[in-house]
């Protein structure tokens, strides 16, 4: 019956069949007695009880805990303490969740299980990734991924967590690559537990690459996948807030909103409150889109305070650079902060600087200091035609108005040029016009003698 419990989660993609395989294996080893086997079962009950947002998760964790315990399965990637560890990093116990893993894999190294060892450096890494110590979580997802190449197990788990490291601290290109090679490997092995794992880190690393169309169509696989397996908290992959950005940067304002309603909904029950920070990040770019400044800054803001408290550096980090673009970039026109008046002019971008170079997040570093050296100017006064477009495209028909080229556009916003040219093809359809010439001409008709 645990063998059935884990095909029924890697081979046919049921959590919660999984789940009842699992605690019916639980209840046949304590009527036989076998204490190991009931370990390891009410240790993948819990764990796929923590997925599904399932109520008895913490009970189920408890009872794994009991004594007497099997030495080897408590330390086991299987047993009751990783459970435990998803548990606490999943609910926002950062300094909790780093203390149970490091004395996991202290033991698991003084014992000689190298499969439990690659999990726990895994798991370490994520703790201080999610922190915002992205030098040390590089370090040990690239420690994790020579021991996985060298010893054949885990490559696939092991390129998708080395890929959202070296995306937060490391090398983006890098990121994509072994991205790839994890969704890869997940389909050939039918793993669709893994497979929505890979897509995460493929759409985050092609948000940061500045490919928010690319992202958009991984992340949306993500939703899928996770919908049909089962998999209810979000802050199992935490993919939200980037899918929910990603489609605010080509346009489609209303199904963001619609990913964060439906995951907001979630998070509160299961008291996620570093996702719901996230997804007022999310939020409020979605709030610029439509032209609600003031209320979009605001809780940016907050966000940022919010995510700082909980110790989620990078995440704060990111709300700051947010910030800053917000009050940089063009908006929309007649739009109102505060005090409902028009906002001032390009704001600083040191603050997210600061607390990127805080975190040794050099990509995100890299993005500050471009957009800080060259922030879009703004864009002539122009027919009422150009209100009705979205924040991206206003901004992208803002530079074609200065003479900029695709490829000057795609630098200087941070997404792809087939970004840029879908942007500029909805622009065109929405403005009723046929080329970049007539964005300037519409600009010219209004602009002063």
């Amino acid at each position: 019956r645990y063998q059935l419990a884990w095909r029924a989660l890697l081979m046919d993609g049921e959590m919660a069949k999984a789940r009842e395989e699992a605690a019916r294996a639980a209840r046949l080893a304590a009527r036989a007695g076998d204490r190991r086997t009931e370990l390891l079962a009410l240790g993948f009950q819990a764990q796929m009880e923590t997925l599904m947002g399932h109520p008895e998760a913490p009970s189920t964790i408890q009872r794994a805990m009991r004594e007497p315990q099997d030495p080897r399965v408590a330390c086991d990637h299987n047993g009751a303490g990783a459970a435990r560890f998803r548990w606490l990093i999943m609910g926002d116990r950062l300094a909790e969740a780093r203390t149970a893993i490091t004395a996991l894999l202290r033991e698991v190294q003084r014992r000689g299980m190298v499969e439990s060892e690659l999990h726990f450096l895994r798991g370490l890494a994520e703790t201080e990734l999610r922190s915002g110590h992205c030098g040390r979580a590089l370090d040990l997802a690239r420690e994790s991924l020579r021991l996985a190449r060298d010893t054949g197990i885990g490559e696939a788990a092991t390129a998708m967590f080395t890929s959202l490291a070296e995306a937060a601290g490391g090398d983006v290109d890098r990121a994509l690559a072994l991205a790839h090679e994890a969704v890869d490997r997940a389909e050939e092995d039918g793993d669709l537990v893994y497979l929505s794992r890979a897509l995460g880190a493929l759409g985050h690393a092609q948000l940061v690459a500045g490919d928010a169309s690319a992202a958009v169509h991984s992340l949306r696989r993500v939703r899928e996948l996770e919908e049909s397996l089962g998999v209810i908290d979000p802050a199992r992959g935490r993919w939200h807030g980037d899918l929910a950005e990603a489609l605010v940067r080509i346009g489609e304002t209303a199904e963001a909103q619609d990913v964060i309603d439906v995951t907001r909904a979630r998070a509160l029950r299961l008291e996620r409150e570093s996702v719901l920070a996230v997804l007022d990040r999310a939020e409020a770019l979605v709030r610029a889109a439509r032209g609600e400044q003031g209320p979009a800054e605001r809780q940016l803001a907050s966000a940022q305070d919010r995510l700082g408290k909980l110790g989620y550096g990078l995440e704060e980090a990111r709300a700051a650079y947010a910030l800053a673009g917000l009050r940089t970039f063009p908006h929309a026109p007649g739009s109102t902060r505060s005090g409902g008046t028009p906002g001032p002019g390009p704001t600083s971008f040191d603050e997210a600087a600061r607390l990127f170079r805080r975190c040794r997040a050099l990509p995100w570093l890299r993005q500050v200091e471009t957009a800080a050296a060259h922030p879009p100017a703004a864009p002539p006064l122009a027919p009422a035609a150009l209100d009705t477009l979205a924040a991206t495209e206003r901004q992208v028909a803002a530079l074609v108005m200065e003479g900029a080229t695709n490829r000057e556009i795609a630098g200087r916003l941070f997404i792809s040029v087939k970004t840029v040219e879908a942007t500029l093809t909805r622009v065109y359809r929405k403005l009723g016009i046929r080329s970049r010439v007539d964005i300037v001409r519409l600009a010219a008709e209004r602009r002063p003698d």
